[in-house]
């Protein structure tokens, strides 16, 4: 009867979506949930078994025994009818996780959509209004102790703001239309730790903070994609939703240690950080300062951008050497293995051939324009929210910041 259950178990695995973990999307799956009805991968097994059987059952489709209702139960069900039910509703600013990310996005994704029951019930999604506050651990811009400092999140004023002292004025006031948050558990050491990236004063600026709770810094991380994407909304009423939601948040294309010279020949190689944000390619002295050293634009190929491995005649090779030219000068770094360097040469040539959109094009100044609807040119505002005419009728526009 065991071999019968598990050779049933493996053709059911060949139907639609059950070839996929159900939560993740990675492919063949070798755990199931038997009383929710769906096939998972391992790391989505353990995060189903730490909700306690009381939520979901667990169990290996090969090495456990499988009892005849358990089997049943997984032909009732299946992979598409669960997502039906525990994904109702899930908001289009929510972040579905895939198989490579952060651990902290996909145990409260799990745990949202089986302990919580949030896309059931829409009225649980604390993070779709448009307002949040609480206190959130801050990494200090000039050491590396955490303080605890208050944050606010108001989509209607375009801000997130945070306090040293609760009763008195912000520290610093953030533009949700200028931000963006990343997941940063590799470069904090802290599982439930987000980056917010930001333009102050024409130049990027980072900071760092984590919560002990894990669905607190999700649900934060969640309410400033969400409020975004409702400001895009009012902004763009005729674009496409899924567009948008492609603009809200970003990870680094890459990110890792490189040696880099001086703009003369004769400079020595220097360790440092590098990232990769879309065309911008940043370089610090520590993963975790405050601002970078510097900033690369990366154009287009078609307007004198390359990459090449080695570095030009004359220049000291410091071994996995590649050359970055720009048309504003060249810039020699250096990798720690071939495989390494390898892929900063295949991630940055990625970007490089690709078309410029007119948003890229406008980054490389930090430019700030708001668009009318309507289609009455562009206007600078400044950097601010304001009025503009269009058709006699006054209405209020976003201002987003290209960076």
């Amino acid at each position: 009867m065991a071999d019968r259950n598990e050779k049933q178990l493996m053709e059911l695995l060949k139907r639609p979506g059950n070839n996929v973990c159900a939560d993740c999307g990675s492919k063949n799956p070798e755990w199931a949930s038997y009383n929710i009805g769906i096939f998972v991968c391992t790391r989505c097994a353990g995060v189903h078994r730490s909700m306690g059987a009381h939520i979901s059952k667990v169990k290996h489709l090969k090495l456990d025994r499988w009892e005849d209702s358990q089997l049943e139960r997984m032909k009732e069900v299946g992979n598409n009818a669960a997502r039906l039910r525990y994904e109702e509703r899930v908001p289009p600013c929510y972040r579905k996780p895939v198989e490579d990310d952060p651990q902290v996005l996909v145990e409260q994704w799990i745990r949202a959509k089986y302990q919580r029951e949030e896309f059931c019930h829409p009225e649980r999604q604390g993070y779709v209004s448009g307002y949040m506050e609480g206190f959130l651990m801050k990494r200090g811009k000039e050491d590396s102790r955490y303080h605890p400092r208050k944050f606010v999140l108001s989509e209607a004023d375009d801000t997130l703001k945070y306090h040293v002292k609760e009763k008195k004025d912000p520290k610093a006031v953030l533009r949700l239309s200028e931000l963006n948050v990343a997941f940063a558990p590799q470069k904090t050491g802290n599982l439930n730790s987000l980056q917010l990236t930001f333009i102050k004063d024409g130049s990027t600026r980072h900071i760092y903070v984590y919560h002990d709770d894990p669905a607190v810094i999700v649900n934060w991380y969640m309410a400033i994609r969400c409020a975004k994407l409702h400001r895009l909304q009012v902004a763009y009423p005729a674009a496409n939703e899924s567009e948008l939601v492609g603009h809200l948040t970003r990870d680094f294309i890459r990110e890792g240690w490189l040696y880099k010279t001086g703009p003369r020949s004769s400079d020595a190689y220097k360790k440092r950080w590098f990232t990769m944000d879309n065309r911008k390619l940043m370089y610090h002295d520590d993963p975790l300062d405050a601002h970078p050293k510097g900033e690369i634009f990366l154009g287009h190929v078609l307007d004198g951008y390359s990459v090449r491995v080695g570095v030009p005649p004359g220049t000291r090779d410091q071994g996995f050497s590649f050359t970055l030219r720009t048309p504003e000068r060249s810039y020699n770094l250096s990798a720690a293995s071939d495989e390494d360097r390898d892929e900063w040469i295949q991630a940055i040539d990625s970007v490089l051939e690709r078309p410029l959109t007119p948003q890229d094009s406008s980054s490389k100044y930090q430019e700030c324009k708001v668009v009318c609807l309507c289609e009455v040119p562009q206007m600078d505002c400044h950097n601010r929210i304001f009025p503009v005419k269009c058709f006699n009728v006054y209405l209020k526009y976003v201002c987003f910041y290209i960076y």
